[in-house]
């Protein structure tokens, strides 16, 4: 009996047949014997090839000889449109060598029709069969999935560290940059490298954040700023005819949540909105309120005047590795999606052909601090320059290391530079003490807690500045010295900090 197993439910079944009083006889031997189902019937390619662009049966019946029409082309265009649905033959003039050429064909299973009581479990046992398939592909394909998934986790780990030293000289040298010149324009360009190396270095702990499955520290980010960073960013980016317009409705507004993570969220859909638009035309980012059943909310929305998409490509949009560019990974709005719900937001899209694209982000909504009663922000304090103070410096990343060394020297500091505990050792053996060490947690052969405790058993007792590592102690092994003044410093390094620290350090800021 078909209803043996596991229950199949109300099922939609596809009769090929020219006879209507054949299609009658067939529906009512299957409800007769339990199948629940409704039915759908046709004679021509032209009908079954609109009706499957419409619905999607369980199960095919289909004749085998019709005027104009054979079982064959059925089973083709069934194949062509829906590859997983199974096919069964149901004829009166089929004879064994017919029959094997069906199955060979594709077909799941034939029946004679003047012996139709293997009918009703022949289709339950074919539509149990395809789910099971279905089911066992699903399996295989998050299988491979979470494979991908992992291998990604381990190269984003792996690459994570060497990531953060090629984007170390962008955090340090614009401040260096702007010591040195007056000239607008140079600082501009300090200000953009200044942005993207922290946006480089935080995407890179976003990822890493992300593989790990911890979140990234959380802040009031606010819309009139964000926007301002966004833009700068994009004006490389932008041909020349594409028009950029930016609009907050209220400066005051502000979400909650990691700035790096949500700017990268902008730049990434401006950026899928810049290639979607080959001839040109009106990028726009707006940022308002808007009410809703959950109360008032945050919009963010990025429109395109592009090409657009079609129903299935907006279907598929926030699938993993779906992509529609020759060199996509079809991660990209992945992510954008989890950063959006992981602050407690939701993205959605509307898209025609021919007519443009539009996301809209809804966000929690928080207020904004206003630091002044003029909306200015505070300025920054100059930081006093040195006045030959000897530093050692210990870092075991040479790029890092030598870029410290620059800059402290240009600011008036004695410089002595070691890459692990033991050459710092052989510097204060040969040259003495200096007035403050500035050390990386890190560095091998002698911890950070090593080095100190050395120091202060050889009679320092000078300050001295760790560089902590985001999310590592900076004595993990718990040999922090209790006769020294220390500073932890965390990175990613701004040299304007790193000179606030020595300053402070050093009791002359």
């Amino acid at each position: 009996m078909p209803n043996k197993g596991t229950p199949l439910g109300p099922l939609r079944i596809l009769l090929v047949e020219d006879s209507t009083e054949d299609a009658e006889l067939l529906c009512d031997q299957m409800l007769e014997a339990g199948l629940e189902g409704s039915f759908e019937r046709v004679d021509s390619e032209a009908d079954m090839r609109a009706l499957l662009a419409r619905w999607t049966p369980d199960i095919v019946l289909s004749d085998l000889s019709m005027p104009g029409f054979s079982g064959y082309q059925a089973l083709r265009i069934l194949r062509e449109l829906h590859p997983q649905v199974p096919f069964i033959f149901v004829s009166g003039t089929m004879g064994e060598e017919t029959a094997v050429q069906a199955l060979h064909e594709g077909a799941n299973d034939y029946i004679i029709k003047h012996q139709p009581a293997r009918l009703p479990s022949a289709v339950a046992r074919a539509i149990r069969e395809a789910r099971r398939e279905m089911e066992r592909l699903r399996v295989e394909d998050e299988l491979m999935r979470a494979q991908r998934l992992e291998s990604l986790a381990l190269l984003a780990a792996g690459l994570s560290h060497d990531l953060r030293n090629i984007l170390q000289p962008l955090l340090i040298v614009p401040d260096l940059i702007r010591d040195r010149s007056d000239d607008p324009k140079v600082v501009r360009l300090a200000d953009v490298i200044a942005e993207c190396g922290r946006r480089g270095h935080e995407m890179v702990e976003s990822m890493l954040s992300f593989v790990r499955g911890s979140r990234l520290r959380s802040e009031r980010i606010v819309l009139q700023r964000l926007f301002q960073a966004v833009g700068m960013l994009l004006k490389s980016s932008l041909p020349g005819n594409i028009d950029l317009h930016l609009e907050v409705r209220d400066d005051r507004m502000a979400v909650e949540g990691n700035y790096t993570e949500l700017q990268q969220v902008l730049l990434n859909l401006a950026l899928n909105a810049i290639q979607a638009m080959p001839d040109g035309g009106r990028l726009g980012l707006l940022a308002e309120r808007v009410a809703t059943t959950d109360g008032e909310r945050l919009c963010i929305r990025v429109q395109d005047q592009g090409i657009g998409m079609d129903e299935a490509t907006v279907a598929r949009l926030f699938s993993p590795f779906f992509t529609t560019k020759a060199n996509g990974t079809g991660l990209g709005l992945v992510s954008c999606k989890r950063i959006v719900e992981s602050l407690g937001g939701t993205i959605s899209v509307s898209s025609r052909p021919g007519e443009g694209t539009c996301f809209d982000l809804l966000l929690p909504l928080h207020a904004a601090e206003v630091e002044h009663e003029d909306g200015a922000v505070p300025s920054v304090p100059a930081v006093p320059a040195g006045r030959g103070q000897r530093i050692l410096v210990v870092d075991d990343e040479a790029t890092r290391l030598s870029l410290l060394g620059n800059a402290l020297a240009s600011q008036g500091y004695r410089l002595r530079l070691a890459a692990d505990g033991a050459a710092a050792m052989r510097h204060l053996q040969e040259a003495g003490m200096p007035d403050v060490v500035l050390v990386d947690s890190g560095i091998p052969l002698l911890s950070a807690g090593q080095l100190l405790s050395e120091m202060q058993d050889m009679g320092y007792r000078g300050p001295a500045i760790v560089l902590e590592e985001n999310g590592n102690a900076a004595f993990a092994d718990g040999l922090a010295p209790s006769g020294i003044s220390v500073h932890v410093l965390p990175r990613p390094l701004e040299m304007q900090r790193v000179f606030r620290a020595v300053a402070d350090a050093l009791g002359t800021g």
